[in-house]
């Protein structure tokens, strides 16, 4: 029997609230756990200011702890300004498709399968990031500069959204007519190949999509297990019917479990996804591909390269889950969906 809640679901007044109890967590769950987010992506991208503190639980607060020392509270939550601008559209669509992605698949209690639970998880992942990409890869330019790693020509300016979408825009590569004539070394003298820099001067957008391919890949795992855990954990100790309610605890507790979990799965994903991610500051004059980051990460430290960051990973990824969860599941029941 179908739940007679289905037209109401997939009513646009039911999505907007879905929509925007989503974002609403997303940002809050950010919030909590944003300085842990910035010492993650420095370790994952290999920073070389913070190299020293990869690897052990004690290193993530050592790296924190030179964050604040050299840039005080501002300096720990670097990049969150981007970030904000990010997670509330990223979460709010998230969130609003595994709604219908889920009433799509299983529409009654008995088609609820592990499988499609999985599956709307992943693509409702795929989606939000194939729409907020752009501002993500901003995001992780903002967060992994630091004094060192920037030109010289900047290294006294703060980093801000404006000017991280500049540089991403105007970085890389120029006409070789136009590097070869050039006697300012500032300018790039090596180039892609041609066919990858006639792309980057026609489409310069292109830019802002370095590391989408990886990253739609490990959204798979990452959205789809962290839904499954948390759709099947519902499930099994909150079934629908019953004399139990979830509560908040309850919420943040199987959040929590679910997230961890889909970043265990996803994190080799996560860990190439960023150093192509910052490619542009490293290698400014290249397109980096996937299969060239997995072999550099391989070359560099080997299975233990591509879990780089994990303890911070989990230091972040288990209270955010959990709060973005339990807020969700309130912004829900607040706004009566």
């Amino acid at each position: 029997m179908v739940n007679p809640d289905v037209k109401d679901k997939q009513s646009l007044h039911f999505m907007v609230r879905s929509g925007l109890a989503g974002g609403v967590a997303g940002c809050v769950a950010k919030t909590v756990v944003a300085p842990l987010d910035r010492v993650k992506i420095l370790f994952q991208a290999s920073n070389p200011d913070f190299q020293k503190y990869a690897g052990t639980w004690s290193g993530a607060f050592k790296a924190g702890g030179e964050i604040y020392r050299s840039g005080g509270m501002r300096g720990l939550l670097q990049g969150h300004s981007a970030t904000i601008l990010r997670v509330f559209p990223y979460a709010a669509i998230k969130f609003m498709m595994y709604d219908q992605v889920r009433h799509a698949f299983m529409p009654t209690k008995e088609s609820e399968t592990n499988l499609r639970r999985f599956s709307a998880g992943a693509i409702s992942g795929m989606i939000s990031v194939f729409f907020t990409y752009p501002l993500e890869l901003v995001r992780v330019r903002m967060a992994f500069q630091t004094r060192s790693s920037d030109d010289k020509s900047s290294k006294r300016l703060r980093p801000s959204f404006t000017r991280a979408i500049t540089r991403i825009y105007n970085e890389g590569v120029l006409p070789v007519s136009s590097a070869s004539s050039s006697s300012s070394p500032s300018v790039a003298q090596t180039h892609l190949p041609t066919s990858s820099a006639h792309a980057f001067i026609r489409f310069p957008l292109l830019k802002f999509y370095r590391g989408f391919s990886v990253t739609l890949i490990g959204m798979i795992p990452y959205a789809g297990t962290s839904f499954l855990a948390w759709d099947f954990l519902r499930a099994r100790f909150v079934p629908p019917g019953s004399n139990s309610r979830p509560t908040p605890i309850a919420d943040l507790c199987i959040g929590a479990v679910s997230g961890a979990l889909g970043q265990t799965v996803s994190y080799p994903f996560e860990v190439v996804r960023r150093r192509m991610q910052v490619g542009g500051i490293t290698r400014p004059d290249q397109w980096l591909r996937w299969d060239e980051t997995v072999r550099a990460v391989w070359a560099a430290k080997g299975w233990r390269g591509f879990f780089v960051g994990l303890s911070v990973g989990y230091l972040k990824i288990v209270p955010m889950t959990g709060v973005s969860f339990a807020v969700w599941q309130a912004g829900k029941r607040m706004l009566g969906v």
